[in-house]
């Protein structure tokens, strides 16, 4: 009892007598305390000080009488609590027994039945905590308790908090909680939890039960909070083969990534652990021994025939298989046999075949972002399935022979392999007239979903067996246009226009080459310098294609894209998203803009969900992986995004937005040495001027540039920055001035004011050009100008209307008033942003000179000490 202060132990010694420590954990330590009143023992939990100084005293007592009024067979009730020499404590029954955990370190695995009890007891105490309004948030073997007479005790609701409650102890900075059994939402930092979190919390500590551990492990809290977000939901089955296919269900309901997928209550959760909800085979020998004795004989028979009554009814429900959900695979991209130029059309039969499969709900599909890195691997498809998170891989041979006309005909040799044994399970060769191509496209994912027991009706068979168009000189553009569109050059972007333009025009019935013809508008809309001809060009095509075909996943992406990237429409485009998903629900682009859109509206823990679904889809997508490292940066949610960023770098080493959102970590902590660390380690694998060029572009970071990069910067071409003079213009104004050159920034802001005018000319409701044009007006000293296009550009787009870009567009007002000697209308548009989603913070504040000016300002004085 060293750490504990003498004089608390003082103050108490005339009600308790503080005996021995009996353990301690991440939030208190507890002792074994004699209540000399009352002649009893007592457990008396001390709280951390770092903890108990974040609380305060008044929100402890609060907690503790909501704790203190759940009176429950199953729940260890609090006695007494209070503040005492600085510490604060409360005390619970001595209960003689042990924690669920030590019973699971002394046998690992419980049985089945006692699992089931342990957990339904556990599950009835937190329904009526429930009720009583108070979640617990912390639900974990060391907080379940197990009496000497069989009894289950739920622990420690003195970290609880009411439902509904203004009050949050998250507020005080602190994650509440343990890692391996944490909730999806309560590992990405949302306050508003509900009684949901505990259901998945029970869930991960029935599986350990079962299982022996728990159901996402590793050697970090990061690490394991990338396992549950990126991973599926395990199945107990798979180390434990005795857990029977019901039990497994109602687990992985338990375990559901997202909440409203999960059980209702904790009382709905009880009730489907009940004996009579299960299939007997649950039960151990311990409790089949209350009934009357079977012969060893009439024994097996009756397993035998239960098990063949369960198996039959399962696969008469699944039609085959052997574990709950989607079964998933991944389809490589084909081995081209013919000529290098041939390359994009084995690419597109592949894609074709993984489409059509994508399709079918039975299967979940790696998308082509993940499954085309593997072109030409040297890996054992063991090693890819790992990797991918897959139990079937689809590969091919493709060769084009190119005869006379009429007489071209199509080779394709696919083969379906089981990861596991590395052994095919189906391989059939195809050769067929180039005419045919779509219908051995149909009658390979046909043969796959059969040889994978998938059942197909007659919906199905007639999506697989739709052809995308029927003139194959304008499919042949299409593929053509999308091996383009894999690449984000602005020329790439034109000539994927250009060819799908000439696929139209052969067929102007083909609704997917409009669809990506909409899709490439857009891109380059929101890539490149925006142009009304790419707006109305995404417009047309895109409802063109939803004209030619009603309901088509690609035409609903097309559309909600340009109302994402273009239009700025939030609410319809979440519609288009989602419309498209009732036809593709495991695509992962749709997902991915569902996620864009609920940042752009501020619903940041919906936007985390749908950008970690896309990441399962999509496992080794450094663009999805981009997304979600950006959106948990924004969200200031920085130990989070280490642990993506890190994984997207072993994925593509050269990228400059990861090592970017990497030094944001650090900067937003204040520590500008660390950021260029990180930058410095950067410069091994990133070409120099495309890292440079980034910082300088995208949130204006040349200021986290060395004195070498800087004056790399000031070198750089427009065409470093995609040709766009406006962005060219500021990232070298922004670092001459830094630099305290006057006259060169003079010169390239009036650049950058040039290519503004024109910009906003040409997309005058574009309110991002607007205040880019506004900052280029303020280096060059016309403050009425500079306000006036900063304050359009906030009226175009207000925070309110979009969450990031909006706050975006203030943080820029602020640095344009700063620029033109307007420190207290600076402050106005700076104080807000640190109250909301956004990545300033009070350190990072402290070492930006682009708000040195403000400095001895009370205002920003108080700002920068985070008061």
């Amino acid at each position: 009892m060293a750490e504990i202060p003498a004089q608390f132990v003082e103050a108490l010694q005339d009600r308790y007598l503080l005996e021995r420590e009996l353990g301690r954990g991440g939030m208190a330590t507890v002792y074994l305390a004699r209540d000399l009143k009352h002649k009893r023992p007592l457990a008396l939990k001390v709280l951390r000080p770092e903890l108990a100084a974040s609380l305060g005293p008044e929100r402890f007592q609060r907690e503790i009488e909501l704790a203190a009024r759940l009176q429950h067979p199953h729940i260890l009730t609090v006695h007494d609590s209070g503040e005492t020499a600085g510490q604060l404590w409360f005390t619970m029954p001595f209960v003689r027994g042990e924690s669920l955990r030590d019973r699971l370190r002394r046998e690992r695995q419980l049985p089945v039945d006692e699992a089931l009890r342990i957990t339904r007891e556990a599950a009835l105490a937190l329904d009526y905590a429930h009720q009583e309004g108070v979640v617990h948030r912390d639900i974990k073997p060391e907080n379940i308790l197990l009496t000497r007479d069989g009894s289950t005790l739920v622990a420690d609701f003195g970290i609880a908090r009411a439902l509904g409650g203004e009050e949050h102890l998250t507020q005080t900075g602190m994650a509440i909680g343990t890692p391996a059994y944490m909730s999806p939402e309560q590992a990405s930092g949302d306050k508003a939890l509900d009684a949901r979190t505990d259901a998945y919390s029970l869930g991960c500590v029935l599986y350990e039960m079962l299982a022996g551990e728990p159901p996402f492990t590793g050697p970090n809290a990061q690490a394991i909070t990338a396992k549950r977000m990126s991973g599926s939901v395990p199945s107990v089955r798979q180390v434990r083969p005795s857990v029977t296919l019901a039990l497994d269900q109602a687990l992985q309901r338990a375990l559901a990534p997202v909440p409203a997928d999960r059980f209702g209550s904790m009382a709905e959760f009880a009730r489907a652990l009940e004996p009579s909800q299960l299939p007997e085979t649950l039960l151990s020998p311990v409790v089949r021994r209350r009934g009357p004795a079977l012969g060893v004989a009439a024994l097996a028979v009756a397993f035998l025939l239960l098990g063949l009554g369960v198996l039959f009814t399962w696969r008469r429900a699944h039609g085959g298989g052997e574990a709950t959900g989607p079964t998933r695979l991944a389809v490589l991209p084909f081995e081209n046999l013919g000529p290098p130029a041939d390359e994009y059309f084995a690419d597109g039969v592949a894609d074709a075949v993984r489409g059509k499969l994508a399709a079918l709900p039975a299967l979940q599909v790696t998308a082509s972002n993940s499954s085309g890195q593997y072109k030409h691997t040297s890996k054992t498809a063991q090693q890819v399935g790992q990797e991918l998170g897959v139990k079937y891989l689809v590969e091919g041979k493709v060769r084009w022979n190119r005869g006379q006309a009429g007489q071209s005909r199509v080779e394709v040799s696919p083969e379906l392999v089981q990861v596991a044994t590395a052994s095919t399970k189906w391989q059939e060769p195809f050769d067929a007239a180039l005419t045919d191509v779509f219908q051995v496209q149909a009658d390979i994912a046909g043969r796959v979903a059969q040889a994978l027991d998938v059942a197909l009706g007659t919906g199905e068979r007639e999506r697989l067996a739709e052809k995308p168009t029927a003139n194959l000189a304008a499919y042949d553009l299409y593929l053509q246009g999308n091996e383009a569109l894999r690449f984000f050059a602005v020329e790439d972007r034109r000539r994927a226009i250009g060819l799908y333009e000439r696929a139209v025009a052969l067929d102007s019935s083909f609704a997917l080459a409009w669809a990506q013809l909409s899709r490439a508008h857009s891109l380059n809309y929101n890539l490149g310098t925006p142009t009304g001809a790419d707006a109305e060009g995404a417009r047309v095509a895109a409802e063109r294609a939803l004209a030619l075909r009603p309901g088509l996943a690609e035409g609903h992406l097309a559309r909600a894209d340009y109302y994402n990237l273009v239009r700025k429409d939030w609410a319809r485009a979440l519609a288009e998203y989602n419309a498209g998903r009732t036809a593709a629900p495991n695509n992962a682009d749709l997902l991915t803009g569902i996620g864009v859109v609920a940042k752009s509206q501020g619903r940041w823990d919906e936007c985390l969900v749908a950008l970690r679904q896309a990441l399962t889809l999509d496992p080794r997508s450094v663009e999805a992986a981009r997304r979600l490292t950006l959106a948990l940066v924004e969200s200031r949610r920085y130990p989070e995004a280490l642990a993506p960023t890190d994984r997207a770098l072993a994925l593509d080493p050269h990228d400059p937005v990861f090592y970017q959102a990497k030094a944001m970590v650090f900067l937003a902590a204040g520590d500008l040495p660390k950021a260029r660390a990180v930058l410095d380690t950067a410069q091994r694998e990133v070409e120099p001027t495309a890292l440079v060029a980034y910082m300088a572009n995208y949130l204006d970071l040349f200021w986290v540039l060395d004195e070498p990069q800087q004056q790399l910067v000031l070198r750089l071409p427009p065409g470093a920055f995609f040709d766009d003079r406006l962005i060219w213009g500021l990232a070298l104004a922004g670092t001459a001035a830094l630099r305290g050159d006057t006259a060169r920034t003079r010169v390239y802001a009036d650049s950058a004011r040039l290519a503004g005018e024109a910009q906003v000319r040409e997309t005058p409701e574009n309110g991002q050009r607007h205040v880019l044009l506004g900052t280029a007006l303020a280096y060059l000293g016309r403050k009425a100008d500079a306000i006036r296009e900063g304050e359009r550009a906030v009226a175009l787009l207000p925070i309110s209307r979009d969450a990031w870009i909006g706050a975006y567009i203030q943080h820029q007002l602020a640095r344009i008033y700063l620029l033109v000697g307007e420190p207290e209308k600076a402050l106005d548009q700076l104080e807000p942003l640190l109250k909301i989603p956004y990545f300033l913070t009070p350190a990072w504040l402290r070492i930006d000179p682009t708000f040195a000016p403000l400095k001895g300002n009370p205002r920003f004085e108080k700002l920068v000490a985070g008061r």
